[in-house]
């Protein structure tokens, strides 16, 4: 909690956030306090680097284990559910209200090191798109009954790219590559332009060994990683920032690989820049999502078909704003990803945000369990409705 807040400030902060808990109560979600203390490597690998670069981390007493203050409640409460739950692909539904930790290293009360969290998050659900609206709905009405009035909500889903990236003929790879990039629009236009372009001939000591590296590949990927091995013993290049053997044998294989396979056409970079164009009111851009879908082929028609189901769903949008290069700081999301912002002290800040994130129990070693959920900022939040 802000050390610049007043005590009366401080009691309005503490009577929000109980009336948000027994909101999330009343809807059948159990209030749970999961770990502050976390294991850093879960957050290191599922979260944006945004999100890595300001995690509190730390090594144990024992120097055997790197540690975390968690920077939010999800990660956490996944990893509750699957040490608690007798079956974690049944449905359980969680809310919490805790302290996040962030390092900002400014005295801006709006970008505190240490804020409390509200949130929830809900696993094993059986309707996806019911389960997003719900979600959103219940954000909403969080915010509107700690007197927000009329927050701004901008929505996407990172799933229809990669459904549209499932509907274009091209190398796992490629798709993998793209989707990485994909909250780094400059850099995703650069490596799409790539695949587009053909291969110039230009031979370099570097392309040279790639070429040599296409024909080991065709023995195996032992026998890239020995010429690896035997290039940088010859140049007498040591290995940096952490890298193995293997990860450069790969990148290169992937190099060799690439100049293989043929470029992407013209059309289907059109279609994917007109894909990343449509941006405005969600319902305006549904009707584009559908055109896009008819160029493009059935996964991406498939997810056309749910994300106007969610529509249907959702509350009256009131102005809510849509944009297929909308994602969230934290690169588990899958799906459907919101972000609530308001005006506080006479700036814009995020108040809150969720989304679907149906692989993050698969990756924490559980079974595939669909999932979404939301997090609050509390403070930001009491300021922005003139609490503080």
């Amino acid at each position: 909690m802000p050390a610049s807040l007043t005590a009366a400030q401080r009691k309005a902060l503490q009577a929000q956030n109980r009336a948000i808990m027994e909101l999330f109560e009343s809807r059948g979600f159990e209030h749970i306090r999961p770990r502050i203390l976390q294991p850093a490597d879960v957050f290191l690998e599922k979260s944006g680097e945004d999100i890595r670069s300001r995690t509190f981390l730390f090594t144990d007493p024992d120097g055997q284990q790197e540690l975390c203050l968690r920077p939010d409640l999800t990660v956490p409460t996944c990893r509750y559910h699957l040490a608690v739950a007798e079956d974690p692909r049944r449905e359980a539904k969680y809310c919490y209200r805790g302290p996040a930790f962030r390092f900002h290293g400014m005295n801006d009360p709006l970008h505190a090191d240490e804020f409390e969290q509200v949130g929830l998050e809900w696993f094993g659900h059986g309707n996806a798109a019911a389960a997003d609206a719900e979600v959103l709905a219940l954000a909403l009405e969080a915010v509107r009954l700690a007197g927000l009035v009329r927050p701004y909500v901008m929505t996407g889903d990172p799933g229809l790219l990669r459904a549209l990236l499932d509907s274009i003929d091209m190398p796992q790879r490629w798709r993998r590559r793209l989707f990485m990039r994909f909250r780094r629009p400059e850099d995703f236009r650069a490596t799409l332009h790539a695949m587009a372009s053909p291969d110039d001939g230009g031979r370099t000591s570097a392309s040279n060994l790639v070429d040599r590296l296409a024909e080991a590949a065709e023995a195996g990927t032992e026998e890239a990683v020995a010429l690896v091995e035997r290039e940088l013993e010859t140049r007498g290049l040591p290995l940096v920032g952490g890298r193995k053997v293997e990860d450069i044998a790969q990148r290169l294989l992937e190099k060799a690989q690439d100049r293989r396979t043929p470029p992407l056409s013209r059309e289907t970079v059109a279609l994917v820049e007109d894909f990343l164009a449509i941006s405005g009111p969600m319902h305006t851009c549904a009707a584009e999502l559908e055109r896009i879908a008819e160029r493009a082929g059935a996964p991406m028609e498939r997810a056309v078909a749910a994300f106007t189901e969610r529509l249907a769903l959702l509350p009256e949008d009131g102005g809510m704003e849509f944009a297929t290069g909308f994602g969230r700081s934290f690169d588990y999301y899958t799906g459907f990803v919101f972000q609530i912002e308001a005006d506080a002290r006479g700036r814009s800040v995020t108040v809150g945000g969720g989304g679907r994130y149906d692989d993050m129990l698969a990756g924490l070693g559980g079974p595939d369990v669909p999932a979404c959920g939301f997090g609050l900022h509390t403070e930001r939040l009491l300021m922005a409705a003139g609490g503080a």
